[in-house]
């Protein structure tokens, strides 16, 4: 058998994804996940505060509001967590001229810190 790649790549091009392209796919994961994660959330706290309203448009109303606005507040957070995670992390490896774990932790921590610093508990 004969050791081929799958895929014919142009000159010099790498096999693997830099951080900059993964970085999208971070960001639209982490975006669709916290909208989902919040869709969840949103339920279980508008079934919570509607339960000794009977079934009826206004509580459906109620709880498909607290759904959208719980899952459009997660999905805006995550996002911004991630694009700031990537972005720290294309700008770390850019400067060092390095990809390795370092730029994985220090964007980590840089984003962590950013995040901490505007008083969110």
């Amino acid at each position: 058998l004969q050791d081929t790649d799958e895929f014919i790549l142009p000159t010099g091009a790498n096999k693997t994804r830099g951080r900059f392209e993964l970085a999208f796919f971070t960001i639209g994961g982490c975006c669709m996940t916290g909208a989902a994660f919040g869709a969840l959330n949103g339920l279980r706290l508008g079934l919570k505060e509607t339960q000794n309203m009977a079934w009826s448009k206004p509580r459906n109303v109620q709880i498909l509001n607290m759904v959208t606005r719980q899952g459009a507040l997660w999905a805006n957070t995550l996002g911004s967590l991630a694009l700031l995670y990537s972005a720290f992390g294309v700008i770390i490896e850019k400067t060092r001229g390095a990809e390795d774990d370092l730029n994985t932790i220090a964007a980590g921590t840089l984003t962590g810190m950013l995040y901490k610093s505007t008083g969110r508990v």
